[in-house]
């Protein structure tokens, strides 16, 4: 999931009688208090499409009666402990040391009671197989194997990438985990050896915000949307869209969001001479986000890694088809050919951006596909779903109902 713009948990919206039956759902199960452990808080300036997921799930629980907290790192200029949209966030220690003290926390019976734990496994598990107890649960959205060489150093990245495909998975054999994306479930089995019954697919949510309306831009223009970090490959994108300008007058490039590729994604336009038709706006609201979609002729990623495309669908819920690397993630937010179209090289990506933007008719009906299909997802669902999950392994462990 690749986003790097919100600070504030997605508009997530439930009818009570969907709330009533959410709590019913847990205490079916035996289950009010959830601890959910991650990585990074929404509050986190480096915050993703991760960290929304959490909060959207932890605020439709915590509004369907759950008492859940969530424990993660430190965030800048955010306070150790908060109460948001209902439930409690602990901040402790920073990206690393979080691991081991969230941990010792929990195990100290700081952070209170609880019925189940979710576990954000987010390059680095916390290993809860080894000291948790009782029903739990892991969001894994996508595998990281290409991801570790493009954030540490090749030695370290080695060891990452072995403790993630070969140490901890056999820890995690009697864990359910929860991915994005039947695309992803698949790599997580081929290629960490997850058992296929032990994945569950849940979709993420789209928020209601993003919908269609306003005009489009009257000359050609991209935009796409992320972290701005190595796996998300924007330096590819604008050499792509540097190809592609040359046959059609009057391109733009917009690239939202904010992060430590900057300086070298701002020596790249220098060195194309990009400056009058790539921008770089850094971090924007959701309502010039939505403007932006509306606009676009196109969303774009070329991400190598991703567990599901939320921009994609965020823009597709705007009306805005899409071009996307053909990963896993991306295969299950973008539908080739009736939402967009999904390259498997470079000179693909090109070739298919070059004819969606001198294609009116082609473009038109890949929109209408993406706006159809976007409706299909919500927030609510994905809380359900998730629950739904934790309970069964919570009825399996012979929870007894509340």
């Amino acid at each position: 999931m690749h986003r790097s713009r919100r600070l504030a948990t997605p508009e997530v919206t439930a009818t009570p009688e969907q709330l009533t039956k959410m709590g019913d759902l847990a205490a079916s199960g035996g289950i009010h208090r959830i601890h959910m452990f991650a990585w990074r808080d929404l509050a986190d300036i480096e915050a993703g499409g991760s960290e929304v997921h959490a909060a959207a799930v932890a605020a439709l629980w915590a509004r369907a009666g759950l008492d859940v907290t969530l424990r993660t790192s430190w965030a800048q200029g955010s306070p150790p402990r908060a109460v948001r949209d209902g439930y409690q966030v602990v901040r402790k220690a920073g990206r690393y040391l979080v691991f081991p003290r969230a941990v010792v926390a929990e195990l100290a019976g700081r952070l209170g009671p609880r019925d189940a734990l979710v576990e954000i496994w987010n390059g680095m598990p916390f290993l809860s197989p080894l000291w948790a107890t009782g029903p739990r649960a892991v969001f894994l959205h996508h595998h990281h194997e290409k991801m570790w060489p493009l954030v540490l150093g090749p030695r370290l990245a080695r060891m990452g990438s072995v403790f993630e495909q070969r140490v901890a998975p056999p820890l995690y054999r009697r864990t359910p985990i929860i991915t994005l994306s039947e695309s992803s479930r698949q790599e997580l089995v081929a290629k960490m050896g997850l058992r296929p019954q032990q994945v569950h697919v849940v979709p993420p949510g789209i928020d209601p915000h993003f919908c269609p309306g306003g005009d489009r831009s009257p000359t050609p223009l991209v935009v796409a949307v992320g972290r701005l970090m190595p796996s998300k490959r924007f330096d590819r994108l604008i050499e792509h869209v540097d190809r592609v300008r040359h046959q059609i007058p009057g391109l733009r490039l917009v690239i939202v969001g904010e992060g430590y590729e900057l300086d070298n994604l701002e020596a790249l336009i220098r060195d194309l001479e990009a400056d009058d038709w790539v921008e770089l706006p850094g971090r924007v609201d959701d309502d010039e986000l939505v403007s932006l979609y509306r606009q676009s002729w196109v969303v774009a990623s070329s991400s190598i890694s991703e567990g599901w495309g939320m921009t994609l669908t965020e823009a597709a819920a705007c009306g805005t088809p899409a071009v996307a690397t053909d990963i896993a993630g991306h295969r299950d937010a973008v539908v080739h050919g009736e939402t967009g179209l999904l390259a498997t090289s470079d000179d693909d990506f090109v070739v298919m951006l070059q004819r969606l933007l001198t294609d009116d008719a082609e473009r038109q009906r890949l929109a209408e596909g993406a706006l159809a299909r976007a409706g299909t997802f919500t927030w609510e669902a994905t809380a359900r779903g998730a629950l739904e999950v934790l309970v069964a392994d919570a009825l399996a462990k012979g929870h007894s109902p509340r």
